[in-house]
């Protein structure tokens, strides 16, 4: 999975910056609302599309993206049937999608489809995937209070003309997105660590929502961008390797909190 042209190493920056970033903001609410390991679920729902991608050779978010979009609806209309949580429904049904993808995964295409591949990205592609991060994140950062004020109190929420079902709708597709995107650049193994760990980060050291939120969005980026150097100079997959930056991350956050209340004693 060598970089074969610069060019090519260039645009796999850009994508992942935008596609880390973006993950890191969305994941920042998710975590609010304990919804973390549901990115690592919805990236196996995403699994039978990544199957078939890799096998009619098209691209891999497209086909992760149609199951998803299939999946949320399918979860979110569960949900108003049974209420049930959407994460106890997704835990339902995200086994059995995940059974039915290898029915169609290549064998020669597993590690591609579990951790992703970065080395084929096309100026095309790139162009397509910024434009998308950067439309989620106007979106989610439009409805970011009233998402973190469902979460603290649905009462108050529909008090202030919160419509619950719709706003929650929206998140979950932008959800959808996303992990259709970061499929790209971690496989359908690894969502949930790319949506939740910058943003467990961003909690330990933040102070306001402003912070957590744009804090969580910029490890995002340094972790993909971390990565994908890694990458570059290691030859080993660039999934785990940002998964791994951010973890390297998330215990630095650790570490300064420690110390900061330290010196508050």
């Amino acid at each position: 999975m060598e970089l074969l042209f610069s060019i090519n190493f260039i645009l796999a920056l850009i994508i992942g910056i935008f596609i880390g970033g973006l993950s890191g903001y969305i994941g920042s609410i998710m975590v609010t609302q304990k919804m973390a390991l549901m990115g690592g679920a919805l990236g196996h729902l995403a699994l039978p599309g990544i199957a078939l991608a890799l096998f009619y050779n098209f691209d891999v978010s497209i086909g992760a993206l149609i199951f998803l979009i299939i999946g949320i609806i399918i979860i979110w209309g569960l949900q108003q049937i049974t209420g049930l949580s959407i994460e106890a429904i997704t835990a339902v049904v995200f086994p059995v999608t995940m059974s039915t993808s290898f029915l169609f995964l290549p064998q020669n295409k597993t590690a591609t489809a579990l951790i992703g591949d970065i080395s084929s990205i096309t100026f095309k592609s790139m162009i397509f995937i910024s434009l998308v991060s950067i439309s989620i994140f106007l979106i989610i950062k439009k409805i970011y209070k009233k998402l973190i004020l469902i979460t603290i109190s649905k009462d108050i929420a529909i008090v202030n003309g919160i419509n619950i079902k719709k706003y929650n709708f929206i998140f979950l597709a932008c959800i959808a997105i996303t992990v259709a995107l970061g499929i790209r650049i971690v496989g359908g193994l690894m969502t949930a660590a790319l949506i939740a760990i910058p943003a467990s980060s961003s909690k330990n050291l933040s102070h306001t929502l402003n912070q957590y939120s744009f804090l969580s969005m910029f490890i995002g980026m340094i972790s993909s961008f971390l990565g994908i150097i890694l990458f570059k100079y290691t030859n080993i997959s660039a999934g785990p390797m940002i998964i791994i930056s951010s973890g390297i991350i998330f215990l630095i956050s650790i570490f300064l909190k420690n110390k900061r209340q330290h010196n508050l004693i």
